[in-house]
């Protein structure tokens, strides 16, 4: 099969990549001629777990290739996915400036009959757009004789994990109202489901609502177990023990029922939005929904505030160490990172940072810069004559540290933990003051 995959973002790369491994023909394709060339190179513009290996790999071997001519891959490719950005724009809603321009793109340059893929995350009503932006391209031409098909095929990929969530799928679902597409979309993915048929077909526009579904009712059951979890603390209940027991309910399952400090990143916050924006459009508000986006930024806050509770709110000469900044582990992702608006947060009341991320230090550096803030390449330096600690991301490196250590390099013995990594009781034995989420007890 030979496919084109115009956006070299997460999504884009992941994809491209990922149907090159199978033996597929890929042409990855973006305009950002920099990107291009050091994927050439090997140099990848994200981080995410053996996607390098994989990309150097099935470049070397001549599969993958990557492009600046967006016409060059148009036509040589039968399958064109669209993977390109849809930032919220200022009233909540999916940015589509990126998905029109590249849909227009098609349309200059569409040879003979392809399919087109809407893989960036769209609202219901997009491939209706793509398809009426490539044909008025069409028209301009000349060329109404030269036919397409517009599908949509959303991402469910996990950033940390997307290699394998992209490999061995739950399920791929696929909008289409067309048989034949139906079954040339099935020939390409049959590779990823060789025992099990996990493709689930459909109309478009509840394939466009599905991704916008799913991230919308995982960012709910976060933000559900949050507000639980300030309950516990009132109530000295301990939200671990709730969260064991509700979960072990078939019906409701244990994923994504962690309290901490809210959702972050490129997913949940934009599509919340995104969703409710929509569903405005057509005259109907998502209550729910705007609660869960509510719960979701005063959760932090709430942190924030048990911080300065303790510390108090002149902070002038209080250095925090900081454990994680990515919004999550195993990913260098720092976009709606909480650990922005509470170092933040911190920092305008005086305080300074001794931050330590494996690899977010980076990205982090682009958004709050170098005021008051030391980056770091080892954890444990950070803690170096701290006041405190502020666990902000749960890397695995961070479980079973040396406490006695911490306690020596530490000024004082305190951990603001907005993992819930340790267990308090066995923290307050080890001699340290320890604040987590939800655990009263």
């Amino acid at each position: 099969m030979k496919v084109a995959v115009i956006g070299t973002g997460y999504v884009g790369l992941v994809t491209g990549t990922c149907f090159a491994d199978m033996g597929n023909d890929v042409w990855c394709i973006d305009i950002d001629e920099k990107k291009i060339e050091n994927l050439k190179k090997g140099i990848l513009p994200i981080y995410e777990p053996g996607l390098e290996e994989l990309v150097k790999r099935n470049y070397n071997e001549g599969r993958l290739r990557f492009l600046t001519s967006i016409k060059e891959g148009i036509e040589k490719a039968l399958f064109i996915f669209i993977a390109v950005g849809t930032p919220s724009d200022e009233d909540g809603s999916a940015d589509l400036k990126h998905v029109l321009s590249v849909a227009s793109e098609i349309g200059k340059n569409l040879n003979n009959y392809k399919i087109v893929i809407n893989k960036s995350t769209v609202p219901v009503g997009t491939a209706e757009k793509v398809r009426g932006t490539i044909k008025g391209e069409l028209d301009i031409r000349d060329a109404q004789a030269i036919e397409f098909d517009v599908v949509s095929n959303p991402e469910f990929l996990k950033e940390g994990n997307a290699i394998e969530d992209f490999m061995r799928p739950d399920r791929i679902i696929i909008g289409t109202d067309n048989v034949r597409t139906s079954e040339l979309m099935n020939e390409l993915y049959s590779p990823f489901f060789r025992r099990e048929d996990k493709i689930i077909m459909m109309d478009i526009p509840s394939a466009e609502l599905t991704k916008y579904a799913a991230n919308a009712m995982l960012a709910t059951r976060i933000s559900f177990m949050n507000e639980l979890a300030h309950l516990c603390e009132l109530t000295k209940a301990d939200i671990h023990n709730v969260r064991r027991g509700i979960g072990s309910d078939s019906r409701i399952g244990k994923d994504f029922l962690y309290a901490g400090i809210g959702y972050g990143g490129s997913c949940f916050p934009k599509d919340v939005r995104a969703l409710i924006r929509t569903s405005k459009e057509y005259g109907h508000e998502l209550k729910i929904l705007q609660s869960v986006e509510e719960v979701n930024k005063q959760q932090r806050l709430k942190f924030l505030d048990k911080v300065i509770k303790y510390m108090g709110k002149d902070l002038k000469g209080i250095t925090f160490a900081v454990w994680g900044l990515s919004f999550k582990p195993q990913t260098d992702d720092m976009r709606e990172a909480p650990a922005i608006d509470i170092i933040n947060g911190l920092r305008d009341l005086g305080a300074k940072f001794k931050a330590y991320d494996p690899i977010a230090i980076e990205n982090t550096k682009k958004i709050l810069g170098n005021k008051a803030i030391e980056y770091l390449n080892q954890y444990y330096d950070a803690l170096k004559d701290a006041d405190a600690l502020l666990l902000l991301t749960e890397w695995h490196h961070f479980r079973e540290p040396d406490f006695d250590k911490m306690k020596d390099l530490m000024k004082r013995p305190v951990i603001f933990d907005g993992r819930n990594q340790y267990e308090p009781r066995k923290m307050r034995e080890r001699g340290f003051e320890y604040f987590s989420v939800g655990r009263g007890v």
